[in-house]
């Protein structure tokens, strides 16, 4: 069973559902069950057309649900005719679905929830880690968004800045979590920089391939975590980095700074150093600064901490990290590595071992417990 290819069809199967007149709640209800049909039947038959395989069913589910609604009545022009089976529209509505699943009528926090789940497929399991809540509370808050658009046309626009940020959490999602989303997120940031002539959309873009760009590098081949300090700078992807590059500069030369081209002027620092002793810490502070005025972000600041050490010295990282909450995620970690920076590797050892275990996934459990076991073994 190829997850990947179902993950990619699913925006464009619901998409052609909505266009068909479906509303948004039932369509991706129909688009679901027809993906666990998928799971149960291709193994053993294949279709040849399987985005056109995946319509078929999800509309037949779709108009199984509708009959058995007490509300039949008033849809019976659009179930009175089942478009015959064939080949699938070309079109990708991904982006349009994107666009309305962050509706200005939903709070940010749901329109990301609601992406995440109909149109990057994550679960509701994995969303609800993302923002610290129980489970069934966020699944509650998609039931909602989902009831919200399905009154509202297919054809009206969303905020860009909630689409944004919904790409920009697919885009982490799949670079450190369990479920591959990063290439599919540039891709949608690429279609939708070639569509609005925007300098934040052209900043995100620079950014996730900034960062994409030193993927090969991040993980061993048994997945352990590789600092960026002792990555193999080879094996990161000169041209991404290039381009990333290239379309930062473009956008920053408008003078319109927003924190994507803030974050991706850090990013293109980081990749332009030959050598991690070579990075230009200074400059990333000042740019930390720029991205602190325009956010205020408590994560912000943190990795400003880590930035103010490597520039000013591991004290003055360690009196800027004072400054902030210790219940901040990886605020421990941090406090651990500029501790050992500083010589007293007791404390650092005790902080990492604390770290680990509060780490969000088993990767970072991993490297925190190794950097522990490092320091407490040494003669």
């Amino acid at each position: 069973m190829n997850e990947a290819l179902l993950r990619s069809l699913t925006p464009s199967v619901l998409g052609i559902l909505v266009r068909r007149g479906a509303d948004f709640a039932a369509a991706e209800d129909a688009v679901q069950d027809a993906l666990v049909e998928a799971v149960r039947v291709w193994p053993a038959d294949p279709p040849r057309d399987a985005k056109g395989w995946l319509v078929t069913v999800a509309w037949r589910k779709f108009l199984d649900a509708t009959r058995a609604d007490a509300a039949r009545r008033r849809r019976e022009d659009l179930v009175e005719e089942e478009p015959p089976p064939g080949p699938a529209p070309a079109v990708d509505d991904t982006l349009q679905l994107y666009f309305l699943c962050a509706h200005p009528s939903l709070t940010p926090s749901s329109a990301v929830a609601l992406t995440l789940r109909a149109v990057g497929g994550l679960t509701t399991r994995q969303i609800a880690q993302a923002y610290l809540v129980p489970e069934a509370t966020m699944a509650q808050r998609i039931s909602r968004a989902k009831r919200t658009v399905s009154t509202l046309r297919f054809d009206q626009p969303g905020d860009v800045a909630t689409v944004l940020r919904v790409l920009y959490l697919v885009f982490n999602e799949g670079y450190s979590g369990d479920v591959d989303l990063a290439a599919e997120a540039i891709r949608l940031t690429r279609r939708l920089a070639a569509a609005i002539d925007h300098p934040e959309v052209a900043g995100l873009l620079a950014l996730m391939l900034l960062h994409h760009a030193r993927r090969p590098a991040r993980t061993t081949p048994d997945g352990s975590l590789v600092p960026l300090a002792e990555q193999d700078r080879s094996r990161w992807d000169t041209r991404s980095i290039a381009e990333g590059v290239e379309i930062l500069q473009t956008a920053l030369a408008r003078d319109r700074l927003g924190e994507f081209q803030a974050q991706a002027a850090i990013a293109a620092l980081h990749a332009d150093a030959p050598r991690a002793e070579e990075t230009d810490w200074v400059q990333i502070v000042e740019w930390y600064d720029e991205l602190t005025r325009l956010t205020d972000s408590p994560v912000v600041r943190l990795n400003r901490a880590v930035a103010v050490g490597e520039a000013d010295g591991p004290r003055a990282g360690l009196a800027a990290l004072s400054e902030l909450d210790e219940s901040l995620p990886r605020h421990t970690a941090v406090a651990a590595y500029l501790h050992e920076r500083d010589g007293d590797l007791d404390t650092a050892a005790r902080l990492y071992a604390e770290a680990a275990q509060r780490a969000p996934s088993l990767a970072e459990v991993d490297h925190l417990t190794r950097q522990a076991a490092r320091l407490n073994s040494r003669e």
